[in-house]
């Protein structure tokens, strides 16, 4: 145990490290030896006096409050500790994400299941689906945009279910005058064309980040790669999308057709929408015996946890180009 947090929340270990913030596995306490498992998000000590980095954080907490669905991870409560410093209480899910799902996969030395990633796909749909269409409380749309949509934020349960995490950059409609003029972030990967250009975010460009962690999630590497930044941003805008049948022959060309679609150079050539996107991926598995359950999703996320225990990860999925702070398109 690390200690316990304002007499409620026992930290019990590391969970995840960022740049600017630690994720603890912990227990919220109560009466006659109540325990109830939750992730514990704390600011780094470097960071607690930077304005911009607590007002992305005290955003993430209020953004992500309003999203109630399975497929998003959800809010428990928001403090400060007794130094005053904010932290984050979420669900706790316990299994891997989907970066650490290829990587095991890999360490097995086996290609990713195709129709899990397109069941994986459905699940992230559907919860983006749900920031997307998000309303205030007296019913008005107040849409969402996750702008961060990467396989670190994607968490698979050992349960067999998939949950949308981190919410840090996004931004809810009614509050975007609180987004910095000039700047666009995120990882630069993920990021789509436009984006990379300073437009708004929208549905679209959430759609594209999804495009992207689909595909790469079946190759087994980057799909927008370069010697840095710039070189990443030039690759996005080319937007050269290789077929994944072409390497993948047992994957159906439908896939490939849906991957098209949502990875469109241009917004308006892509899904109108995550409930399109959804029904696509949902006709992909018609075309599969191969069952797609949870049971069969929660048996590959142990057989991938247990790889990573056992091995080193060296995979190129895990190479990320710092985030780039692009000119705002006027």
């Amino acid at each position: 145990m690390l200690g316990i947090l304002n007499s409620k929340y026992e930290l019990v270990e590391l969970a995840g490290e960022g740049g600017m913030a630690h994720v603890f596995r912990a227990n919220t306490l109560g009466a006659e030896g109540f325990r109830r498992p939750v992730a514990v998000k704390r600011i780094l000590e470097g960071y607690t006096d930077n304005a911009e980095f607590l007002e992305m954080f005290i955003e993430e907490a209020r953004v992500s409050a309003t999203i109630h669905h399975p497929n998003v991870v959800q809010i428990h409560d928001f403090d400060r500790d007794d130094a005053g410093h904010f932290f984050l209480v979420m669900e706790w899910v316990p299994g891997v994400n989907l970066l650490d799902w290829c990587e095991g996969h890999r360490q097995r030395g086996e290609r990713t299941p195709w129709h899990l990633v397109a069941a994986i796909g459905i699940e992230v749909s559907k919860g983006l689906g749900a920031a997307h269409e998000n309303t205030t409380e007296d019913g008005r749309l107040s849409p969402i945009y996750h702008r961060d949509v990467t396989p670190q934020n994607v968490l698979l349960s050992q349960f067999g279910y998939v949950k949308l995490t981190d919410f840090g950059l996004a931004r809810a409609t009614d509050r975007a005058r609180i987004t910095r003029e000039h700047i666009v972030k995120g990882k630069v990967s993920y990021l789509s064309p436009e984006l990379t250009e300073g437009a708004d975010p929208s549905p679209q460009s959430d759609i594209f980040g999804l495009g992207v962690l689909l595909w790469e999630s079946l190759m087994g590497r980057k799909l927008f790669h370069g010697d840095g930044p710039v070189d990443v941003v030039r690759a996005i805008q080319a937007a050269v999308i290789p077929s994944v049948c072409r390497e993948r022959p047992e994957i159906p060309q439908a896939f490939d057709a849906v991957l098209a679609q949502a990875l469109a150079r241009s917004p308006v050539d892509r899904y109108a929408n995550t409930r399109q996107m959804c029904r696509a991926l949902s006709n992909i598995l018609r075309l599969t015996p191969e069952a797609t359950d949870a049971d069969v999703l929660a048996r590959s996320v142990i057989n991938a946890r247990d790889a990573l225990r056992n091995g080193q990860i060296t995979s190129a999925l895990h190479a990320e180009a710092e985030a780039l702070p692009l000119t705002r398109r006027k």
